[in-house]
């Protein structure tokens, strides 16, 4: 339905319906024979779970790029503000934890953990989030469940949350590269040169300082309709929009010039 409404919408415009088609489902076998039909796919961007998109990037004969999973985090350096720093987590975990954008660790400056974490765990557990956390956060927030190796890299897609206790910025940075996933990072601080050694050091397709890990998305960064977020750089990285799927085409008009 959805795609003969988009058909009729070109039509109406004057374009070629068959510009949109849309692709009946199929098993696996049909995915790996589409996405090796070198000469008319230009390109592939796969939408779904991780299994999808791992067999997809390992199948496929034509440009693909990932829109893989989101292990986002947030770290809350030591002179974040606790009513600043609970509703930026509340808003990225618990407002719609299904989505790649949304927060699925938390971790906290050594320096500040006492100050913060209780207050900020209370108003995630008020949410209905699930804490699993480091030995240092459950003896802070005793309602949380200890961690497992395996919950820290993870993507929940749910009201559950890994949350960590690091030493510093650094324990920070350390951490997001072994378990990130390249999607979302961010910051609450009130410092200016831990925000830009933030942003500076970390690679990811979207670096949030004092804001929600949610705000990566096409349309709330002025891209208009999302197509997908990029977590590879093939050729966009981050949120593609419809000026992400085109290309350029060079035309020169002479008469007779020639080159020296």
């Amino acid at each position: 339905m959805l795609g003969r409404i988009v058909q009729e919408a070109l039509q109406a415009a004057a374009l070629p319906g068959d510009a949109v088609q849309v692709v009946p489902p199929g098993d696996r076998d049909s995915v790996r024979e589409l996405v090796g039909l070198t000469g008319l796919l230009d390109l592939v961007i796969p939408r779904g779970g991780e299994g999808l998109v791992r067999f997809v990037s390992e199948n496929a004969r034509v440009p693909v790029v990932l829109h893989y999973k989101g292990v986002c985090h947030l770290f809350l350096d030591a002179d974040a503000e606790l009513e600043q720093a609970a509703s930026i987590a509340v808003n990225a975990k618990a407002l719609r934890p299904g989505t790649c954008n949304s927060l699925e660790c938390l971790l906290v400056h050594e320096a500040a953990a006492e100050r913060l974490l209780p207050g900020v765990a209370a108003e995630l557990i008020e949410a209905g989030v699930e804490l699993r956390g480091c030995p240092k956060t459950v003896a802070l927030v005793p309602q949380a469940r200890a961690a497992t190796e395996e919950d820290f890299g993870q993507e929940f897609l749910a009201k559950i949350l890994a949350v960590k206790v690091v030493k510093d910025l650094s324990g920070a940075i350390e951490h997001i590269e072994r378990y990130g996933s390249n999607h979302t990072e961010a910051i609450v601080t009130r410092s200016y040169e831990s925000a830009q050694r933030f942003v500076r050091e970390l690679d990811a397709s979207c670096v949030i300082v004092n804001a929600s890990t949610r705000f990566n998305d096409g349309g709330e960064l002025g891209l208009g309709a999302e197509i997908g977020i990029s977590t590879s750089k093939m050729h966009a990285y981050g949120p593609m929009g419809l000026e992400s799927l085109t290309a350029e085409k060079w035309v020169v008009f002479g008469d007779g010039q020639l080159r020296g």
